[in-house]
């Protein structure tokens, strides 16, 4: 259910730097990411990449330069950046206590609230079907990153930004996040995911920002 974005969709960066305390995890760093495009942020643990995903997505700040979307400052287009982008972190934002398709209606009362259908789609898509009644809480943490891939399916987000997106999932599940997104990118979509491990993207432009090794 993503929606049919521009193909002029622009995320950029300029002269970017974010310190996490006494330690510079990037400095100057430019991009320029359009439709159809993903970008991966590389480097290992406590290199900062959930720290730059959280400037990117306004959520955390910069000491230096800027995001811009649609080419203006995100200060200035705050309210359509939100609305423009989804955001799956390490913690699946899953209620234990609701089964999956609970767990989707409810996300789904908080935005263009998706058929009956949509839902039952999306779940059958991450093969969740069969457990698509059971509480979040008795099924495995794969089958609970399933469910919040879910979610981001029934998004109408364009930009979707992906922390560790393959965390607690098989080969199966790797291939599915792979499918998820290239149809994503097929549609006009942007992605921004941090991992360790290979996502197949091809024949997507894929760019690429490696962090340094922490001190």
């Amino acid at each position: 259910m993503t929606a049919q974005p521009s193909p002029a969709l622009t995320l950029a960066a300029r002269g970017l730097a974010v310190w996490r305390g006494d330690r510079c995890l990037c400095r100057d760093l430019a991009f320029e990411l359009h439709g159809g495009q993903a970008l991966h942020l590389q480097g290992p643990n406590g290199a900062g990449k959930t720290s730059l995903i959280r400037v990117l997505t306004g959520l955390g700040r910069c000491d230096a330069g800027e995001v811009l979307w649609q080419g203006e400052p995100l200060r200035r287009n705050s309210a359509g950046y939100r609305a423009a982008l989804a955001y799956l972190g390490h913690n699946n934002g899953v209620k234990l206590g609701l089964s999956p398709r609970e767990n989707l209606a409810a996300a789904g009362a908080l935005m263009d609230t998706p058929a009956s259908a949509d839902i039952d789609k999306a779940l059958a898509e991450v093969g969740l079907s069969e457990s698509a009644d059971l509480l979040c809480g008795a099924l495995s943490m794969g089958q609970r990153r399933r469910t919040a891939l879910a979610r981001l399916q029934l998004s109408r987000a364009v930009l979707w930004f992906l922390d560790e997106p393959l965390a607690s999932l098989d080969v199966a599940g790797a291939a599915l996040v792979n499918r998820i997104l290239k149809t994503h990118l097929a549609a006009g979509g942007m992605v921004v995911f941090a991992t360790h491990q290979a996502l197949e993207l091809a024949p997507f432009p894929v760019l690429a920002v490696k962090l340094g090794t922490p001190a």
